[in-house]
């Protein structure tokens, strides 16, 4: 089962967890949201089992850059969608499926737990 990891190349936690996955000897693959896009159809399946909150992130600079308005779309799941394709920055990184798992974010114990 592949290992599918999604974010941008530059960010310090999708470093950290690349590093993590090559120190196991876990293969993946990399999809960078900055030279293919986001894909809406996921941000919808990953909003839907995580939850808007979860696959935000609100603490970038792109996301206090919003409008208020632009704000309360991003609080709404299918107006999200939209802004998370146009800025996919926001998109809290990285994020991993394997299988029917979805994991946000980097937490080596939840890591461990779901890909080892």
């Amino acid at each position: 089962m592949t290992i599918h990891l999604y974010g941008i190349p530059n960010c310090d936690t999708v470093k950290k967890s690349r590093n993590w996955l090559d120190a196991k000897g876990l293969e993946y693959t990399f999809h960078d949201y900055k030279k293919e896009g986001a894909d809406p159809a996921k941000l919808e399946a990953w909003i839907a089992a995580k939850g808007i909150e979860t696959v935000l992130n609100k603490r970038g600079t792109t996301y206090r850059k919003l409008t208020d308005a632009e704000k309360a779309d991003a609080a709404d799941s299918h107006k999200a969608v939209a802004l998370l394709v146009q800025h996919p920055s926001m998109i809290k990184r990285p994020v991993v499926e394997h299988g029917s798992t979805i994991l946000v974010g980097f937490k080596e114990d939840e890591w461990s737990a779901s890909l080892s």
